[in-house]
């Protein structure tokens, strides 16, 4: 309850991100191999953010 009004930090975003970048990653993977590849790249740079914070 006291939690409702706090604001989420970068990395806690980030995190989310990544997380939902390689969630669709993994769906594509068994339909379209090409865009699942794109998608996991955008995850591995938001991952290397992630790092230097």
């Amino acid at each position: 309850m006291f939690g409702l009004f706090k604001q989420k930090s970068e990395k806690e975003k980030l995190q989310a991100q990544y997380e939902k970048l390689l969630k669709k990653s993994h769906e594509l993977s068994t339909t379209n191999r090409a865009e699942s590849d794109k998608v996991a790249a955008q995850a591995e740079e938001i991952a290397q953010k992630i790092e230097k914070l």
